[in-house]
C-alpha cells in the first residue's frame, strides 16, 4: 500500500466526512460536537484554504486527510491553523506525519508564513510527540482548555511552527 496526499476533491466527501466524524465522535481532539454529512462536509472542506486527503494508492480509499486556513484576520492573517484526522483502522502507521509535512510545505506556497495550533489536547500525546519532533515550539498549556464528554476538562497546548 503506498499513501498519497492529494487535494481534496468532492466526491472524496463521504470518505472525509467519515473519518472526520471519527475523530469528533472520539470527543478527544477536535472542539466540534457534531458530524457532518456529505454535502455538509463538501461546503466545510473546500471552504478552506487548502484541504487534502491522503488516499491509498491501490484502493483509492481516502484514509486521512488535513485543512488549513487562516488562524486570524488582518495583521494576523499570515498565520495559519490546520486540523488533522486519520481513519482509526489506519492510525500508527506514520499518515499523521505525512499529513503535517505536506501541510507545512502547502502552507508556506500559499504564502502563510506561521502555522499555530490553538488546541492539542495534552491527552494526545503521539500528537504532541510528533510536533515536538517535527520542529513546532510549544507556546504554552491552557488548563481546562478542553471539555471531553463525561463533562470533565482537560488541558490544551499551544503550538507555533515558523515556515
Amino acid at each position: 500500500m503506498g499513501i498519497v496526499i492529494r487535494q481534496y476533491r468532492s466526491e472524496d466527501a463521504v470518505q472525509a466526512a467519515r473519518i472526520w466524524n471519527q475523530v469528533v465522535d472520539d470527543g478527544v481532539a477536535f472542539p466540534q460536537e457534531e458530524g457532518l454529512g456529505a454535502d455538509e462536509a463538501d461546503a466545510f472542506f473546500t471552504s478552506q484554504s487548502y484541504c487534502a486527503v491522503a488516499e491509498d494508492d491501490e484502493t483509492g480509499h481516502v484514509v486521512g486527510l488535513y485543512i488549513l486556513h487562516p488562524n486570524n484576520v488582518g495583521r494576523c492573517g499570515h498565520i495559519c491553523n490546520a486540523s488533522y484526522a486519520v481513519s482509526r483502522d489506519m492510525r500508527g502507521r506514520h499518515i499523521g506525519e505525512r499529513l503535517v509535512l505536506d501541510c507545512l510545505a502547502k502552507a508556506k506556497e500559499i504564502g502563510f508564513r506561521i502555522l499555530q495550533f490553538n488546541a492539542v489536547v495534552a491527552s494526545n500525546v503521539h500528537a504532541l510527540h510528533l510536533y515536538e519532533r517535527l520542529g513546532f515550539v510549544r507556546l504554552g498549556t491552557v488548563p481546562g482548555g478542553y471539555r471531553l464528554d463525561d463533562g470533565s476538562y482537560e488541558d490544551i497546548v499551544l503550538f507555533y511552527h515558523t515556515l
